[in-house]
C-alpha cells in the first residue's frame, strides 16, 4: 500500500526498458532490500544465525541505491550498532559484484532450472521482452551464448546467440 514505485503502485506504469539510464529508475521500490534484511536480520537473531544471504546483483539493480555492495557493507554496521553485541550477524551478498551473463552460465553449468525462473516486471505468464528486468536476462543469456527458456510476449530486437 505504501507505493511509490512501478513495481507497487499500479498508478505508475513500468517503462519501457532503457539500459543506459543513469538516474535511478521509476521501478526502484524505496528501501526493499534494507526491509526484507531487517526482517531476515530479526529471524537470524532469535535463531542464532551469523549470515543473512542475499541474492542481490549489482548490475540487475538497474541502479537501485540497495543493490550495491557499499549498501550492504552499512547494513553490516548497522545489524553490529543494533543487535546484541555477540549476535556476529553479517549480511552475505556473494553474486552482487557478477554480470548477469556469469549468473546464466554458472546457472547453465550447475543444471539450475533457469526455467523456472522470472525476471518480468510487467507480467506473469510470459515475458515482457522490454522492461529493464527482461532486457538484462536477455542480453545475460546472449552475452552467456544460450537461449532464454522463457516465453516472451514480443520481439525484443536482441540479435539470436
Amino acid at each position: 500500500e505504501m507505493g511509490g514505485s512501478g513495481l507497487t503502485d499500479p498508478a505508475r506504469p513500468v517503462p519501457a526498458g532503457d539500459l543506459g539510464r543513469r538516474e535511478i529508475p521509476p521501478t526502484y521500490v524505496p528501501f526493499r532490500n534494507g526491509n526484507l534484511l531487517s526482517v531476515a536480520v530479526s529471524w537470524a537473531e532469535v535463531l542464532g544465525v551469523r549470515k543473512v544471504y542475499i541474492g542481490a546483483v549489482e548490475e540487475d539493480g538497474s541502479g537501485y541505491p540497495d543493490c550495491r555492495a557499499e549498501f550492504f557493507r552499512a547494513f553490516d554496521r548497522v545489524i553490529a550498532l543494533g543487535t546484541r553485541p555477540d549476535s556476529g550477524i553479517r549480511v552475505e551478498a556473494p553474486l552482487v559484484g557478477w554480470k548477469k551473463a556469469r549468473i546464466v552460465g554458472e546457472g547453465i553449468r550447475l543444471g539450475a532450472p533457469l526455467h523456472l525462473t522470472w525476471s518480468c516486471y510487467r507480467y506473469e505468464d510470459r515475458a515482457c521482452g522490454t522492461c529493464d528486468s527482461c532486457l538484462l536476462r536477455l542480453r545475460a543469456f546472449q552475452e552467456a551464448g544460450k537461449t532464454d527458456p522463457l516465453p516472451y510476449r514480443t520481439e525484443t530486437g536482441l540479435p539470436s546467440p
